[in-house]
């Protein structure tokens, strides 16, 4: 099942570093039942596109959290086993699902994460007119050798 947990640079660091996500329970987002019915289309495409602006959500309230962290919002797409992933009965939001284990890094299929130049528009919560770009998993480690350069 696809996913779309939201992170920060400094919890993607730490995956790397530590072989994947590895503080389970996570919250992250889905195409859901639930999400089918707020969205109102059976399109493939515009659902994970919803769960992944979910996603992009709670990073940018992860980044509130985490000052030291670049004002760049990052969510990251994996395949994961549906036996890990739970819906939530009373969910903020209708794709909102828990994650009970591990997502290692071979279960992640990209990244996306804002444009450097974003960053004072992120920081101020003014993300309407920026898209998340697309990273492949092998850049991650580039990427966060200096996160103004990508």
């Amino acid at each position: 099942m696809r996913i779309y947990l939201p992170a920060t640079f400094t919890t993607l660091a730490s995956a790397l570093a530590d072989g994947g996500f590895r503080d389970a329970p996570y919250t992250a987002y889905a195409v859901t039942p639930a999400l089918r019915a707020a969205v109102g289309t059976d399109d493939e495409e515009e659902l994970e596109y919803a769960a992944m602006s979910m996603a992009a959500d709670a990073s940018l309230r992860m980044l509130a959290a985490d000052p030291e962290a670049p004002a760049r919002r990052v969510v990251i797409a994996a395949e994961l086993p549906e036996r890990i992933v739970h819906p939530v009965a009373e969910a903020e939001t209708p794709g909102q699902v828990r994650i009970d284990g591990v997502v290692p890094l071979k279960r992640i299929a990209s990244a996306h994460i804002d444009d450097e130049a974003a960053a004072p528009d992120i920081k101020a919560g003014r993300t309407e007119e920026h898209e998340l770009l697309w990273y492949a998993t092998q850049e991650l480690r580039y990427l966060l050798e200096d996160p103004t350069t990508a």
